[in-house]
Order: structure tokens, then sequence, then C-alpha cells
């Protein structure tokens, strides 16, 4: 189990998360952070992607170089999940976008899907599922559940907080799936919120309430 949760413990993602975590930071910083910070995620999740082997002619010889082998897929738990495609499709431009609109029932915390739209391929992809925050876990479970369905194999669920009750509920339902967070928060509190976490992130990347 704890092989499948990784903390990505960086200074560059710890003070970025700083700035997020602040009630004072603007949406407009927020949302630019958030993205910052999937960019710099980005990075060491996708270190296990498969490449294969080309020829290219350097200006000095032809040379054996990697190149990607297996179709990246973004897809953004709607609608806080957004805010981080951008950033890790800074890091791989090629990257196709898939969208599953999953919502918490205020009063039972349950996950209820409204949207669904995924690029063909999921069989061979290498699929991210993103959320800023892993709270209960019932809206990543439900999608990972979704995509395995739809035949995807290699899933990473990337967040930026998470909960331990969220890491336990997900760990559960899908030990065959890498959880990545920026960071690991306290607890849960009694509304289903992380603590201390950085509030509802939809709202603060929007600006609604």
């Amino acid at each position: 189990m704890e092989k499948q949760l990784k903390v990505l413990d960086h200074p560059l993602i710890s003070h970025k998360l700083t700035i997020i975590r602040d009630k004072r930071t603007t949406s407009k910083e927020f949302a630019e952070t958030v993205d910052e910070i999937a960019g710099l995620m980005a990075y060491e999740i996708t270190r296990d992607v498969r490449t294969r082997k080309i020829n290219v002619e350097t200006p000095l010889m032809v040379s054996q170089q990697s190149t990607l082998d297996q179709d990246i897929i973004i897809v953004p738990i709607l609608r806080a999940g957004l805010g981080m495609v951008e950033g890790i499709r800074g890091i791989a431009p090629n990257a196709k976008i898939g969208h599953i609109g999953m919502y918490r029932d205020e009063e039972t915390l349950e996950p209820k899907e409204y949207f669904c739209k995924l690029p063909e391929g999921l069989e061979d992809a290498y699929i991210l599922v993103v959320d800023p925050m892993l709270a209960t876990g019932g809206s990543a479970s439900a999608t990972l559940t979704l995509l395995k369905a739809r035949g995807a194999k290699k899933i990473k669920l990337v967040c930026l907080v998470g909960a331990p009750e969220g890491v336990k509920a997900v760990q559960e339902g899908h030990p065959d799936v890498d959880i990545y967070l920026a960071a690991l928060d306290e607890k849960l509190n009694e509304d289903g919120y992380i603590v201390p976490g950085l509030g509802d992130a939809g709202d603060r990347l929007f600006g609604t309430k």
C-alpha cells in the first residue's frame, strides 16, 4: 500500500502549495499556481511512460534515441480538475483530454456521475486522473471504476492535497492505481472537507461560492 502512495516533497511544490492554501490568494493567482504545481508534478508522474527507440539524424550522425510510444490521456474530474490540465499538458502537449463529471452529494457525501466524454484507445493509454482534492475518495474511486469499465489499464490518480481517509478508500478499492499528492493533510472535518486543506478548490479556481 505504501508504494501506491507517492507524496512529492519538493521545495518548489511546497512553496506554491503554501500560496494556494492562503485564503487571501486571489482566484487568478490560485488558478495560475494550481497550474504550475500540476506542471511540476508531471515530471515525476510520467517517469514510466512507455518509450521506443527511433533513428534520428543529428548534425553529426544518425543516432538511436527515445520517443514516446504511448498516448497520454488526462482525465480531469469536473469541475475542479480542469485547473490542473494545462499544467500537465504544458509538459505533454500532445496529451488527449477526457472529461468525467462527478459531484458529491452534500448530505450522503456519495459521488454522482453527470458527464463522461473520453478519447478512444483507453486500453493502451497512460491515463492521469486529476483532481485538486482527494477528500473522501468517493469521486476518485467512482471515476477509476468507470475508466476500468471502459477498458483502461494504466491509470494514475494525481491530486494536490489528500486526506488519509480518501487515500485509504482509493487504496482499498483500487490497489493497482498509484496515487500522487503534493501534500497529505491531517484529516477530514465533520463536513467532509480536508483539514487544513485549501477550501473548495472549484470555488477558488472559478470565483464562485
